[in-house]
């Protein structure tokens, strides 16, 4: 059952702010790799805040009374995708360097957070199944633009394990297609009004 306080509008517009903040702060963190990054790519680089935009446009419509279904799909298969990614990746340079700052521990519970407030807002979206096959395109084709043309976020020493996390991500974004589907496309899902 979706926690009574997310329905509230104050909330709402509190959760508003922190990701419009959240998402600026992300795309900021990451000008040093945009700098470097083809035009081409630009759209696929930064994955975080990307995922983060999706949603605060998602929840602004929300309280407009819109619903946007693509942008909503977008932002739960992205959100859950690269929360759990980055809160992995960053276990896993906790396990290669033996260290991890207090910014990396900061990057986990703020994705971890990602990836949960897509999963409990998901019953307040309107997805069809043509907004999940378009977006299952984009999160999929990221993966070619990460692990093919080598475009994936420059991340402590986690380079010298690409292929291994390029094939770990690629099967996250399969089951994020999946809970994307079971949160907002399958028959008898739960809903909110």
């Amino acid at each position: 059952m979706l926690p009574f306080i997310l329905l509230q509008r104050p909330f709402m517009w509190i959760l508003f702010f922190v990701n419009l903040l959240g998402t600026i702060y992300g795309y900021v963190w990451y000008l040093p790799q945009l700098e470097k990054t083809k035009l081409i790519f630009l759209p696929f680089v930064p994955d975080s805040p990307t995922a983060s935009l999706f949603f605060t446009v998602s929840l602004f419509g929300l309280l407009l009374g819109r619903q946007w279904g693509l942008v909503q799909a977008l932002a739960v298969m992205t959100l859950f995708k690269y929360g759990i990614w980055a809160v992995v990746m960053n276990v896993l340079t906790l396990f290669v360097t033996g260290h991890l700052s207090w910014l990396g521990w900061m990057l986990v519970a703020s994705h971890l957070g990602m990836a949960l407030q897509g999963l409990l807002f998901s019953p307040l979206f309107r997805v069809t199944t043509v907004h999940l096959i378009i977006a299952a395109i984009w999160t999929l084709h990221n993966e070619i633009i990460d692990y093919v043309y080598l475009q994936y976020p420059v991340y402590s020493q986690l380079h010298l394990y690409i292929q291994e996390i390029g094939y770990f991500t690629f099967w996250l974004s399969v089951f994020s297609v999946f809970i994307t589907w079971f949160m907002c496309v399958r028959p008898n899902r739960v809903k909110w009004e």
